[in-house]
């Protein structure tokens, strides 16, 4: 499968990002093989944790059947860079368009970050994937289900930041198509046996909430 495909098929089965923040290069196997035996294939490992790049191309060779990616980019060197490493997956806190379209021209997903309708037209008109809804303690399932309204029907929605076990449902209800998780399933002092436990977690709330219809 291609990157794209990838992300179909996370988006229709467990549409949850890991965010590795902080991940050191000799735990990402580990933490791989965490995630991946629930069934969770959407990683990023953010450019400013020690090492992500060798990082990223462990969990990329290891684990072909996942999407694995980048966090924290920020300019389109940092999307060559990815990609080189063997990364399928761009994440940023910011819709910059020169990185979204270098993402596009190597086939890479592109999740930029955004918080308004404006930036939302301007980043799907770029070519992203989807919106990272960012950061989502700002914006609320009601700021989601207005945003849902106006944008196109099959734009990706992924709020990102704060998100908890108890605060998935609304936000699905709302018409959200996915999350990243960050220090709710990962924080750097963590076990894999924890981080599994975590991944395990999200995926029975992510299942158990109600979807927009």
């Amino acid at each position: 499968m291609n990157a794209h495909q990838k992300f179909e098929v996370a988006l229709s089965q467990i549409p949850l990002v890991a965010i590795l923040r902080g991940l050191q290069a000799q735990e990402a196997l580990a933490m791989g093989e965490a995630l991946t035996s629930t069934g969770w294939t959407l990683i990023e490992v953010p450019l400013n944790s020690p090492d992500p790049l060798t990082s990223i191309a462990t969990l990329a060779s290891k684990f072909p059947q996942a999407l694995i990616g980048a966090g924290t980019v920020l300019t389109p060197d940092d999307v060559r860079n990815v990609h080189a490493a063997g990364g399928q997956l761009i994440v940023s806190p910011n819709f910059n368009p020169a990185v979204v379209r270098e993402a596009v021209r190597l086939g890479l997903v592109c999740l930029p970050g955004v918080m308004t309708a404006t930036e939302s037209f301007a980043a799907l008109e770029a070519g992203a994937t989807g919106l990272k809804l960012f950061p989502s303690e700002m914006i609320t399932p009601a700021v989601v289900r207005a945003l849902r309204a106006v944008l196109p029907a099959d734009a990706r929605l992924l709020p990102v930041g704060g998100i908890t076990l108890e605060n998935m449902s609304s936000y699905l209800a709302a018409g959200a198509a996915g999350f990243g998780i960050g220090s709710a399933l990962y924080k750097s002092s963590m076990k894999a046996t924890q981080v599994q436990a975590n991944a395990l977690n999200f995926i029975s709330a992510c299942r158990a909430a109600p979807l927009a219809h």
